[in-house]
């Protein structure tokens, strides 16, 4: 049982630090071990990083990094092969450096290569067990398992190289759209830093600050549907022209609501220029009837367009873009965000 629900935990998770926290802990409950480790390989300096590791001697055993045919777990990476050591004092494999490091005692050792696709990813070590001594049914078990961490493993790392494609993608489509008018060329960038910096005091869960990153970068998405002669304007707009304006909010809305995995950035990039007080556009919310998300990026947006030359007008110091946050705080911005904006500032984390 306890092996089915690990692997069930470890393959549900495309997070790889959950999956190594989750192999550890299985690792020791399944054979009543003292202590569990997975060794990552460092290609560069060929050697093995404790990466994830249990017990009282944690943390300590994590400064140490283990030469590739080093000790027990240096001779399981280089052989590609699963080992038993009952014995290891009198085992000339075994190296005591660790155990003499952390002040430590290994009484007993079995140690696996953790293997994907014919790739060695790393090692997982497991320590003392507490009755008896370690055998072929917890070999067994502990095969099974870095079978499913590999594969785990190997999953999460394939999903973080698509993320980082998605991720460069979007970016240049942000590029592009700022290409249609060079006055707002890294506004996209600036406002997601910002917008960032800001949910750092606003205790946003991970799917938030994901979807606070990737709304900010788009925020301003719809203009590609907008006139280049509207966008690079040198006069003030009229009021034909700034009704056309507007419309980018919900030509943004209508481009991201074609991309499924995007659904959640609409609310973002559609009400950006709602105002607190209710009187923006393109749907007169009000308060907290405009989404976290839209109210953070008001407030950056805002910020960076103040802050920055545009064709129309001359760029302001930031002390007196932040007075201006200031004194519309309640009507235009959401007070909260205004006030978290400003720490993030005198912290220095808007830089």
């Amino acid at each position: 049982m306890i092996l089915i629900n690990a692997s069930t935990m470890i393959n549900s998770s495309l997070d790889i630090n959950e999956i190594k926290d989750k192999t550890i802990e299985a690792a020791m409950n399944l054979v009543n071990a003292e202590a569990a480790s997975l060794l990552f390989i460092d290609d560069e300096n060929n050697e093995l990083i404790f990466d994830s590791t249990t017990g009282i001697k944690g943390k300590a055993v994590k400064k140490i990094h283990i030469k590739m045919g080093q000790g027990i777990a240096g001779w399981v990476a280089e052989n590609n092969q699963a080992v038993i050591v009952n014995n290891p004092k009198n085992d000339a494999r075994f190296y005591t450096g660790v155990d003499k490091q952390v002040s430590f005692t290994t009484k007993n050792i079995i140690c696996l290569p953790v293997i994907a696709k014919g790739k060695l990813f790393g090692v997982l070590e497991v320590i003392n067990k507490s009755i008896g001594y370690f055998n072929e049914t917890d070999l067994d078990l502990l095969t099974t398992l870095t079978n499913h961490i590999a594969v785990a493993i190997d999953n999460s790392k394939l999903y973080k190289e698509l993320e980082n494609t998605f991720y460069s993608i979007i970016s240049a489509l942000a590029e592009t759209i700022e290409k249609k008018d060079p006055y707002t060329g890294g506004h996209a960038q600036r406002v997601k830093k910002y917008s960032v910096a800001i949910g750092k005091y606003l205790d946003l869960t991970d799917s938030e600050k994901t979807t606070l990153e990737l709304s900010s970068i788009l925020h301003d998405v719809g203009k590609v549907g907008i006139s280049d002669c509207i966008l690079r304007k040198t006069t003030s707009l009229t009021t034909d022209e700034f009704n056309e304006m507007k419309k980018h909010t919900l030509v943004g809305e209508d481009i991201i609501r074609h991309v499924s995995s995007l659904q959640s950035i609409i609310p973002g990039i559609k009400h950006h220029h709602e105002r607190y007080d209710g009187t923006g556009y393109p749907d007169a919310l009000k308060g907290e009837e405009i989404d976290l998300i839209a109210r953070i990026i008001a407030v950056t947006d805002a910020f960076d367009a103040m802050t920055t030359t545009r064709s129309y007008r001359d760029k302001i110091s930031e002390e007196m873009a932040i007075n201006e946050l200031k004194n519309n705080s309640g009507t235009q911005f959401d007070p909260e965000i205004v006030e978290a904006f400003i720490k993030a500032h005198k912290d220095g984390l808007l830089l």
